[in-house]
């Protein structure tokens, strides 16, 4: 399939074979899954996962993409086109074990993961091509400089394992930095009770964007001394050296101190 890779979509197109057996190894398709494709662009991997799965969905913004796509997999009952933008789609809508995949525009790479929070109810795993820079975030670990808020917020749901690095020419046209593969599991059901997310969330942005301040200093606009203390958290750490179970500890005490406020109390 000839298409022009279009800037404005992040389009680059993988195009090297052994990567792309890498990956199809690495999701392990079988004859019971319902896979879900994300911007299959012309359809490297889309082909060798159809052959090996019960039903495939892919998910194309580009729309000359797209009707190539829905042209060649014609015949194929299994193989379901959606011309759809992946940042508003209604994932959930497609099954309750979904198995999701895709080589993600780099441009949209955090949003579409912040967006699949929503359906993980409906998902078995998620396997993507990322930055690596971004892979490296998302399955850091506490205490090094690549953990913040994209680990945290990623991991109060899901459980990341960095597969393999992608150099740029695996692509056309090559991007300007190296790729890498990830394998996101949702967490089983209560691992963390968030009672206010968008707090954590905030709560978490605020200290990492003075990640080199101590605890006490980097939140002193949300928390006291005192509610880190009462956690058992040396307010003298920084933010990095915090695991997530202590992150959402602390947001949760913010947030019962905020409804007690709100009683009267």
């Amino acid at each position: 399939m000839k298409h022009r890779p279009r800037k404005r979509f992040g389009q680059h197109f993988l195009t090297d074979p052994g990567v792309i057996d890498a990956i199809v190894r690495a999701i392990g398709p079988t004859e019971s899954d319902t896979l879900v494709e994300i911007g299959p662009g012309p359809g490297a991997i889309t082909g060798p996962l159809a052959a090996r799965c019960q039903q495939l969905h892919a998910i194309e913004l580009d729309r000359d993409l797209a009707a190539a796509l829905k042209e060649r997999f014609r015949e194929d009952d299994k193989v379901r086109i959606h011309e759809a933008d992946a940042l508003s789609f209604d994932f959930s809508s497609l099954g309750p074990t979904l198995r999701i995949a895709g080589n993600l525009p780099y441009n949209i790479s955090t949003p579409l993961l912040f967006h699949l929070i929503q359906h993980r109810d409906s998902i078995v795993d998620m396997h993507f091509m990322l930055q690596k820079e971004v892979v490296d975030r998302i399955a850091a670990d506490p205490g090094t400089k690549a953990y913040g808020r994209l680990t945290i917020m990623l991991g109060c749901h899901f459980e990341a394992e960095s597969l393999f690095d992608v150099p740029p020419d695996a692509f056309d046209p090559p991007p300007a930095v190296t790729s890498a593969v990830v394998r996101l599991r949702p967490r089983p059901i209560g691992s963390y009770e968030i009672a206010d997310e968008a707090l954590l969330s905030h709560l978490v942005a605020t200290a990492f964007s003075q990640r080199r301040k101590t605890l006490r200093n980097a939140v002193r606009s949300m928390a006291s001394e005192d509610d880190i203390a009462a956690l058992g958290i040396d307010a003298g750490l920084r933010p990095e050296n915090l695991g997530i179970s202590q992150w959402v500890g602390l947001a949760n005490r913010l947030a019962k101190g905020a409804v007690a406020a709100d009683n009267g109390q």
